[in-house]
């Protein structure tokens, strides 16, 4: 009778710590998930797009092309991590508002430059100083686009989502995480599909007039459901609110250590006018560079304990083996056809939209560092494929062989990345998620621009294989880093011992 008066207490007591664990609304969380779709489908409708723009403009080279390319991930690199500053001091409602407004108007007036340049086919014959302003101009309203994507990526999956799940089981981020990433991916699969219907049986200029409608229409839509679930979800609130508290601190503590060296010039000793003056003017530049909110960026990501993951993860866009800008003007110039490159690009999402649904399997019996791993080298192994294309004679076949290994390649490519996010969740303290944030984008960035600059300087589609090899090699090196770095934390990389043919062995 005692017992079973204890196990009740124990159940009720069980029952109570369940009761208090709050739960997520669905229709703020469905709200969440739609706002975020339709913001993505945006994004990845110009990161398709717009290759096939500028190989249209400028036939049998990458130039313009990889030109765009390195505008855009040169401006991430530059201001990334700037950005992961701004929206650390910025109220969720003001990053909302500029995150939304900019990337929108920003797509809008690139939709309407190619417009202009499409009216035109000999444009750049008859008026090249038109010619080059409107690409330019198309350049920087794609580049500010991405930009402000970059803080609505930083703000939603670096951020909501670590503090919606709080207070609930680890199942719950893991899930988030993969839903957040199967809707990028299914925006990834289905736009450039669309597109290529579009391209294919209408006309390019169709495809740009369709994506600026469609930024214009959104706009309204994504910035009505986020805002519904910032006011729906108490924990975001308060995590605002606390975020407005540690800046309010942060500002405070700055204004005290400046009043403290605020003396007047006359009460400075001889020395220390000695001093100042004996310095070197580039000695000063050095002390602002190193005070600046940039190197104060680099310098908390390099102390972060997940490092090596990042630089692995950063590592993986300095690849032109991806549907990106380089490969699909590659392969419209090699003559595949528009729509059979959309729906390339579509299977290859498809796979990675796989990813998210065999990631929290994996995860829950191998934990995110591990799993890591066997997806990274899964993703290497699929890319052997791609480099096994370059020696096949028939152009065609080369092409299909490049596209399919590319494809598979996206399960472990996806499942690497949700793997490094999850432990950046995990391991990165809250005051410092959206700086790393930032500063991991800006590295990313930074790869991708070498990898376009690189396409510049090789601009024959038909040196392609040099890229090729180029890519891959820097894969591999990632796969080294993110090893070494499970090596340091485990101290071993296989559990040999659990494979049932060597259990003998090991137990004797």
């Amino acid at each position: 009778m005692e017992k079973e008066t204890e196990t009740r207490v124990f159940l009720s007591h069980e029952e109570e710590q369940q009761e208090e664990e709050p739960s997520l609304p669905r229709s703020m969380v469905m709200s969440l998930y739609l706002g975020y779709f339709l913001a993505r489908w945006g994004a990845r409708t110009w990161e398709f797009s717009v290759a096939l723009y500028m190989i249209y403009l400028w036939p049998n080279s990458l130039f313009l092309t990889a030109m765009y390319g390195a505008v855009e991930s040169g401006s991430t690199a530059i201001f990334g991590p700037i950005v992961g500053q701004m929206i650390d001091g910025m109220s969720y409602v003001r990053v909302l508002r500029l995150w939304l407004v900019t990337q929108n108007l920003s797509f809008i007036v690139a939709g309407g430059s190619v417009v202009a340049l499409l009216l035109v086919p000999d444009l750049k014959s008859q008026n090249f100083p038109v010619f080059a302003s409107l690409v330019v101009l198309t350049n920087l309203s794609g580049a500010i686009g991405v930009l402000s994507t970059l803080a609505g990526t930083i703000l939603i999956e670096r951020d909501w989502v670590v503090v919606m799940s709080e207070g609930h089981s680890p199942g719950v981020v893991t899930r988030m995480n993969s839903v957040i990433r199967s809707i990028d991916l299914s925006s990834k699969l289905l736009s450039p599909v669309i597109t290529g219907l579009i391209i294919s049986f209408v006309s390019l200029r169709a495809s740009a007039i369709t994506f600026a409608a469609w930024a214009t229409i959104t706009v309204w839509i994504e910035y009505y459901l986020f805002i519904s679930v910032y006011n729906g979800v108490p924990a975001i609130v308060q995590s605002d609110e606390r975020r407005s508290l540690r800046l309010s601190r942060r500002q405070a503590k700055e204004s005290d250590i400046a009043s403290r060296y605020d003396v007047p010039l006359l009460e400075r000793t001889a020395q220390e006018d000695e001093h100042t003056q004996s310095r070197s003017g580039i000695m000063r530049i050095l002390e602002r560079i190193s005070e600046s909110s940039f190197v104060g960026a680099w310098r908390n990501y390099l102390n972060q304990e997940i490092v090596l993951p990042g630089v692995a993860l950063a590592l993986l866009f300095f690849t032109v083996l991806s549907y990106g800008t380089l490969m699909t003007a590659t392969l419209e110039w090699k003559g595949i056809p528009t729509y059979i490159i959309g729906i390339g690009r579509g299977i290859s999402a498809g796979v990675g939209l796989a990813a998210t649904v065999v990631y929290p399997i994996m995860q829950s019996r191998l934990s995110p560092l591990r799993t890591g791993l066997w997806s990274f080298w899964s993703q290497w192994s699929c890319l052997l494929v791609c480099v096994g294309s370059i020696w096949v004679e028939t152009e065609k076949i080369a092409s299909y062989m490049l596209m399919a290994g590319v494809a598979a390649s996206r399960l472990g490519l996806w499942m690497f990345d949700l793997a490094v996010i999850q432990q950046m969740q995990d391991l990165v303290p809250e005051s410092d998620r959206c700086v790393v944030g930032g500063v991991q984008n800006s590295l990313q960035a930074a790869l991708d621009l070498m990898g376009n600059l690189l396409g510049i300087v090789v601009s024959n589609p038909k040196d392609f294989w040099i890229l090729t090899l180029i890519s891959f090699a820097t894969v591999s090196l990632a796969g080294v880093l993110y090893t070494v770095h499970l090596y340091r934390i485990r101290k071993h990389i296989f559990h040999l011992e659990k494979i049932p043919l060597l259990n003998k062995f090991f137990a004797s």
